[in-house]
């Protein structure tokens, strides 16, 4: 490998044949020291029970949180985020306070916060004005976590066809419209580079405009195409936009979010990476 980027594990795409709480200790016997995951609880607001359960599994596997999804509504069933949707604006803006505690108690820095898909529930509600309450509700949201020093992350994802972000200015745009005129400016792009692929966008040109900026990337994260598996099974050159990524200046980590080739045995798609290249101080 040409680069000497960190990787970090999604737990929440990975080791999904374990139990929630198990996948962070498998990824540290995997070799990897830190961890990602979306929101990780059913609800927006859940108990302080369930927090500490799964505080305690970071905190007892001895891995570090390094990213964290903001709660997005129901992933499985199609859901892409609250940040946009009208109808589910105050859950939202409540799940912020325990983004922001999580992220104080793990040392977790990076927040990402999905924009919603065009809501089709909320009859006479414009797209424009979609786009106003989530210009709100994303400052909301860097102001929440500006104490613990932390960064929203805004992400153009594939496969929803009504997520309106599909591309690396997509994102660009709305990160620009937020930090305008003294908004916050502890916002940037999460850089999918699968996700910038599989919609066509030139991830080359995404890596050379948006790299090194405030407001540009922030986070990155991949997986192979075709299929979403692991690298080394699709056509994506990874390793050499990576090195690209480093040469340009992005220091930061790089998120494994992708689908094993086997669901049953996650640890046996990381082959690919020596194991002296997973842990934190690689």
């Amino acid at each position: 490998m040409a680069h000497s980027l960190r990787y970090e594990v999604n737990c929440s795409i990975l080791f999904t044949e374990l139990p929630l709480l198990q996948r962070p200790a498998a990824a540290k016997a995997a070799g990897f020291d830190a961890v990602e995951f979306w929101w990780p609880f059913a609800t927006a607001v859940p108990g302080d029970a369930e927090l500490d359960r799964f505080i305690r599994a970071i905190d007892d596997a001895g891995v570090s949180l390094v990213g964290l999804n903001f709660f997005a509504g129901d992933m499985p069933g199609g859901d892409r985020g609250l940040v946009s949707w009208p109808a589910r604006s105050v859950e939202f803006r409540d799940n912020i306070p325990l983004v922001a505690a999580i992220g104080e108690r793990l040392g977790c820095k990076a927040f990402n916060a999905l924009y919603g898909n065009r809501s089709d529930d909320a009859a006479g509600v414009s797209a424009e004005r979609q786009d106003d309450l989530a210009a709100e509700n994303l400052a909301l949201a860097a102001q929440g976590v500006a104490g613990i020093g932390g960064t929203v992350l805004l992400e153009p994802v594939s496969g929803a066809p009504r997520y309106p972000l599909l591309t690396a200015a997509d994102a660009a745009t709305v990160v620009a419209r937020v930090s305008a005129d003294g908004g916050p400016t502890n916002i940037g792009l999460l850089a999918d580079l699968y996700h910038l692929a599989v919609n066509g966008d030139d991830v080359d040109k995404a890596i050379a405009a948006y790299t090194g900026p405030p407001g540009g990337i922030a986070h990155v994260q991949i997986a192979d195409a075709p299929g979403r598996n692991e690298p080394g099974t699709g056509d994506l050159p990874l390793d050499r936009q990576l090195s690209d990524l480093q040469a340009a200046g992005y220091t930061g980590w790089v998120g494994l979010e992708y689908k094993p080739s086997d669901p049953a045995d996650s640890a046996a798609s990381f082959g690919w990476l020596p194991r002296d290249r997973r842990g934190a101080a690689a």
